[in-house]
């Protein structure tokens, strides 16, 4: 069996890396020249840690990123509202690590380099066509414009929120969706904050919303934040470029009044020398995934709102459970059926649970209630307030304990 991925990302790279360690063999096929260590920070949670311990990668990760102990919410001020466990302190075997997010694709890249073999770049996806005994896909060169048509099993769009594969298995009525909320993100080298290995998230999207986190274990500490301000009225976007730069005067103004007990926040926007800009977006759950021998992952299948740690996450379970399916199953349009069957119920209910902002609803309570800080929360809020903020996140960043501890092993030997 022959399996050509579309995306050179998170989700395509451990998708090349589970099929590879089940015995198959793939490709993976991507439009930009070069892979770079790019973007900011991600958090990945312990299920998510599990598969990529069980690649083997537990070593890098853990030299590279940030063992995650607790996620804070506090108010504008920055007083303690909720504290939650996280990873080995929450009771998992595998931790949560808050890592950058170009250091992991490197890791990724250099694990399926010196397994599978060489990335195939600068080569950009186009088309397919599908018969009852495989795919016939359409890649342009970048550089000179050549035009190939390669035959293979199995075909897998792993190219992000803007896909192409699913752009041709979806061409109607599927657009992108805003919150109105504009983020801006970026990194820089700042003091240690708290214990170093804390999320620490400010505020209430209703206006203005503040998260901090470690991403590295070493000197120099890189500090990621991520500027969650509402801008306008949700609503339907033409595009979101990932990569748009943003600009220190835009996002410092909407943090220059709070009294931050932690850090000066604008002086931290200030320190970092790249900031990205872009809308907080998704797109409506699809009533399928793919056709045949081809399917989607990741980002290109399930497209959520990044504010519960599960973007990256859940590619990563979706690879190891497609690898599984193809490696078990004879026939692949069943492999894949088996696989969206499995994993587009659990992502489309994420994708709607994101959509609630579950803890906005508490928040924005606390600000109403106490506008000018407190000191204790249990002044501003009671223990079933509380819990069922606390039950809220739970639900859209936490698998069971025991559930994903006693599980047994989606590897394929």
């Amino acid at each position: 069996m022959r399996v050509m991925i579309i995306g050179g990302g998170i989700g395509g790279l451990t998708t090349a890396l589970s099929l590879h360690a089940a015995g198959l063999d793939c490709e993976v096929v991507e439009g930009a020249a070069e892979l770079l260590p790019l973007g900011v920070g991600i958090n990945l949670q312990p299920h998510a840690v599990r598969e990529l311990t069980e690649l083997g990668l537990d070593g890098e990760l853990a030299a590279t990123g940030v063992e995650t102990t607790f996620m804070t919410f506090t108010d504008r001020f920055g007083g303690e509202i909720l504290a939650l466990p996280r990873g080995r302190s929450a009771g998992y075997r595998w931790p949560q690590y808050s890592i950058h997010r170009g250091e992991l694709q490197m890791i990724l890249l250099d694990a399926v380099r010196e397994r599978v073999g060489p990335v195939r770049l600068a080569t950009r996806f186009e088309g397919y066509e599908q018969d009852g005994d495989g795919v016939t896909v359409t890649l342009r060169d970048a550089g000179s414009g050549e035009v190939t048509r390669e035959r293979v099993d199995v075909l897998i769009g792993a190219d992000g929120v803007l896909s192409s594969v699913r752009a041709r298995l979806h061409p109607d009525d599927d657009p992108l969706l805003w919150t109105g909320i504009r983020m801006w993100r970026g990194v820089a080298v700042w003091d240690k904050v708290l214990d170093g290995s804390t999320v620490l998230a400010s505020g209430t999207n209703s206006t203005a919303k503040f998260v901090s986190y470690h991403i590295s274990v070493a000197e120099p500490r890189w500090v990621n934040w991520v500027a969650e301000v509402k801008v306008a009225e949700p609503g339907v976007v033409g595009e979101a470029n990932w990569s748009r730069p943003g600009r220190l005067e835009d996002v410092a103004p909407h943090f220059a009044d709070w009294d931050y007990q932690h850090f000066h926040i604008p002086s931290l926007i200030a320190a970092s020398e790249r900031i990205l800009e872009y809308p907080m977006v998704d797109r409506d759950p699809l009533p399928f995934w793919g056709e045949g021998r081809v399917t989607l992952l990741g980002d290109a299948a399930h497209p959520m709102y990044p504010i519960g740690s599960n973007g990256g996450s859940q590619a990563i379970l979706d690879a190891r459970v497609l690898a599984r399916h193809l490696a078990t199953v004879s026939d692949p349009a069943e492999a894949l059926a088996g696989y969206e069957a499995e994993r587009r119920p659990v992502t489309s209910e994420l994708v709607l649970a994101h959509r609630t902002l579950p803890v906005e609803k508490t928040t924005l309570l606390v600000a109403e209630r106490a506008p000018h800080g407190f000191d204790d929360i249990a002044d501003v809020l009671g223990e079933q307030e509380l819990a069922a903020m606390a039950d809220a996140q739970h639900a859209i960043t936490d698998s069971d304990v025991r559930a994903l501890n006693e599980r047994p092993s989606w590897s394929v030997r």
